[in-house]
């Protein structure tokens, strides 16, 4: 009995899904390889600060994101980490099936007494290429392109520094520190980056995505003093995940990020389940929980699991809200009480008139 080229298309695309499904657990499993900056618990619910690659790729014309994490709040109370990103990026379609997507990115981020801080300003482009399949499955090519602008600062006067000790206990603030050379309390410089992202789409419920990233391409002089120079490391990402159904309203959306910047990594690594509440011509709902862990290396002396992460996330139509808290397992918890940090996210989509049928996953 003869099969039509789609009947076909879909035997062996499914016949590809189960073998990547195996490699994808393997991968899961074996996550530990070998980050200086800012990184997101919820990095599915930021997608440009993950990947430019990701630029524009949705299913639906705009997206709208905004996320917020604080940490470290238990140990340096008003001195805590604070981290916030806004994002805005929007896809257009290129002849029948290609994508080209465009977007702009600013985060922020502040840390310690003497508020040492970053600001970050982005334009990000990608194309997406479509390589097989039909109107409601298939796979998809993005390349993309990330440039932008940056600024650091730190304010020198409240740092204590150890020549204002005088080694008995007492401190000196009045004591001048200039010798360490520090002359430049704020800096601006350029920041480049590019990604590559590959994802399949069977169904509306069933697909898998890996992506990676070069971040600091062009590794900008980071140091506070004009006559030095301490070059900004590149970071490599690694991602990948997908979203498997298990039953008439149960999915399973395992996923994993590998960042390795200079000598330091981090691996995030877990599985959120999505419980579908309703889905109609007009109106989406579902629900997910998730448990993640991150392991990172505790340099020079081997790795070490940071922190156990719980994770919400409830989609209402073109609205997304999702929740995480990061509970310290490390050795700092005896400091920490096990308190980590929250974070918080929001996502808006705007869809207009779209074409049919399944583009991405649902990011």
């Amino acid at each position: 009995m003869s099969i039509s080229g789609k009947q076909f298309y879909k035997h062996q695309s499914m016949k590809t899904f189960k073998s990547l499904l195996v490699s994808f657990v393997l991968i899961l499993g074996a996550a530990g390889i070998s980050a200086q900056d800012i990184h997101f618990s919820q990095f599915y619910l930021s997608p440009l600060n993950l990947n430019p690659a990701m630029t524009g790729v949705m299913n639906c014309n705009v997206r709208l994101v905004a996320n917020y994490r604080n940490q470290w709040s238990s140990v340096l109370r008003s001195n805590a980490y604070n981290t916030y990103s806004v994002s805005y990026d929007q896809r257009f379609p290129v002849g029948h099936y290609d994508y080209f997507g465009i977007g702009g990115t600013f985060w922020g981020d502040r840390a310690g007494e003497a508020d040492f801080a970053t600001l970050t300003g982005k334009l990000s482009l990608s194309d997406s290429k479509k390589m097989g399949g039909d109107r409601n499955s298939g796979n998809y090519l993005v390349v993309g392109a990330e440039g932008g602008v940056a600024q650091r600062s730190l304010d020198f006067l409240k740092l204590r520094w150890g020549t204002q000790h005088d080694g008995l206990g007492h401190f000196d603030e009045n004591i001048d520190p200039m010798e360490d050379g520090f002359d430049r309390d704020n800096f601006i410089f350029a920041d480049l980056a590019a990604g590559l992202l590959w994802f399949m789409v069977f169904d509306d419920h069933n697909n898998l995505y890996f992506g990676g990233a070069y971040n600091h391409l062009n590794r900008s002089n980071q140091s506070f003093s004009s006559n030095s120079t301490d070059l900004l490391y590149s970071r490599y990402t690694f991602h990948a995940g997908g979203e498997f159904l298990m039953g008439n309203r149960l999915s399973l959306l395992p996923g994993v990020i590998v960042m390795s910047q200079g000598p330091s990594f981090q691996v995030n690594a877990g599985t959120s389940f999505r419980f579908l509440l309703s889905k109609g011509r007009d109106s989406y709902q579902a629900f997910q929980i998730g448990l993640w862990s991150r392991i990172s290396n505790k340099i020079q002396t081997g790795v070490l699991n940071d922190a156990a992460i719980i994770s919400t996330r409830f989609d209402y139509d073109a609205f997304s809200i999702g929740f995480s808290y990061d509970i310290n397992v490390s050795p700092l918890r005896a400091a920490s009480k096990s308190h980590g940090g929250f974070e918080f996210a929001m996502v808006y989509k705007i869809c207009g008139p779209v074409r049919r049928g399944v583009y991405c996953p649902n990011f």
